[in-house]
């Protein structure tokens, strides 16, 4: 049996983006006093991060209440136009099949921008220093070894011999999640057999906030507009070949990059380091258990092909942030079963709805066959020249439709 003294309210294994925004979310609650542990087996320390995150308006809403937004705001690139292509790759010239651009006016859904594209490193220290800040219970520098629950509260067994105890324990770990496994929830999904190649690059001609996605035969291939003349890239290739491309020299691999990129940006040059990361399909078939909820990769992981991934995280943390916080206040425990429940039915279906839509859009969009990909095109042009299928998915990809947590909604808990 695991002995411990302290029992915490909550304890959030992982110091990740959502594991730090779940910590500020129990602390900024109003009225409600609550005991928070956050623990992570790495130092404490940022570590740099190549990736640039797409936030749509309902999730920065969450940033926003948390105070992390402000930080980040000038360091981040305002999307106010989506320009899709579908060529092959030798193509000199991709015309555009479909332009998204911001809706005009209604403040209250944040149609101003399309998205905001966020340095990574950027919003994890930002939210890392809010969080040193509080009164958080950090333990670092130490892995969970083992997971015990009881009736009246779980216990978390450390690499240094140390136990945490919680009411309620959040997995917030990433999608190798270890505290997902000693849990035995198992997942269901698949690999791509891709690799996501993410850097940052300076460009010759000024972005005006447009994004660019191309699909091409490898996978699809971004360029996100951050301040000035820079755009994050996220570039999608088989496994191996991304491998071989991310091997190249500066020169050798700006080129390749060049000819994905097409005219439009001019000439580039690197301005961060490269990285790449293996991409898949996952999704816990248990987003909560005895004592026990998970958010964030831990829980689901999609294609980044609509940027969806820390926008899917804020929201489970919005999500479940309001339904430990109403449970306190009426003196319910937080980790009954009953009010975790309550969180994975208001998360399960919205992350299920953006993971067949992001597999099939990659499915679609995969195969290099010019009858198909004029069926493609046929149907984004359709889509194109509909004012009010524009609209629809716009509202869709800015995440503030369905029932929203408060969140999402800009309000505070």
């Amino acid at each position: 049996m695991i002995r411990q003294e302290r029992i915490h309210d909550i304890a959030i294994v992982g110091a990740g983006p959502a594991g730090l925004a779940l910590a500020l979310a129990m602390k900024a609650a109003a009225g409600a006093r609550i005991d928070v542990a956050v623990v992570d087996r790495a130092s404490g320390e940022v570590a740099p991060d190549p990736r640039g995150w797409a936030i749509a308006e309902g999730p920065r809403r969450v940033l926003d209440g948390l105070g992390a937004w402000a930080p980040v705001a000038a360091q981040s690139g305002q999307v106010t136009e989506m320009v899709i292509s579908d060529s092959p790759l030798r193509d000199a010239v991709r015309p555009p099949i479909l332009n998204l651009p911001a809706l005009a006016g209604g403040a209250d859904a944040g149609e101003d921008a399309v998205a905001w594209i966020v340095p990574a490193g950027a919003l994890h220290a930002a939210l890392m220093d809010l969080a040193r800040e509080s009164d958080i219970d950090f333990h670092f520098g130490a892995g969970v070894t083992g997971l015990e629950r009881t009736g009246a509260h779980a216990a978390l067994a450390m690499e240094n011999g140390a136990t945490i105890a919680a009411r309620l324990v959040v997995a917030a770990d990433g999608a190798r999640s270890r505290l997902r496994k000693m849990a035995g929830i198992r997942t269901v999904g698949w690999d791509y057999d891709q690799f996501g190649i993410v850097t940052t690059v300076s460009h010759e001609f000024p972005h005006e906030g447009r994004a660019f996605q191309h699909f091409l035969p490898g996978g699809p291939f971004a360029l996100l507009p951050l301040p000035g003349n820079e755009s994050s890239v996220v570039w999608t290739e088989p496994a191996d070949k991304a491998c071989r491309l991310l091997e190249l020299g500066e020169l050798e691999f700006l080129a390749e990059l060049a000819l994905r990129a097409g005219p439009e940006l001019g000439e580039f040059e690197l301005a961060g380091p490269r990285g790449g990361y293996p991409l898949n399909l996952m999704m816990a078939r248990q987003f909560a258990a005895q004592r026990l909820a998970l958010i964030g990769d831990a829980a689901h992981r999609v294609h980044p092909l609509a940027g969806q991934g820390l926008n899917l995280g804020l929201k489970d943390v919005a999500a479940l942030a309001e339904v430990i916080i109403d449970s306190m206040r009426l003196g319910i425990d937080p980790g009954a079963v009953t009010q975790l429940q309550r969180y994975e039915r208001w998360r399960r279906f919205d992350v299920f709805q953006m993971a067949v839509a992001t597999d099939a859009l990659n499915r679609i969009f995969a195969p290099d066959i010019a009858p198909l990909r004029m069926l493609r095109d046929l149907g984004m042009g359709i889509v194109d020249r509909s004012g009010l299928l524009k609209k629809w998915m716009l509202r869709e990809a800015s995440g503030t439709t369905g029932t929203l947590p408060k969140l999402v909604q800009g309000q505070p808990l």
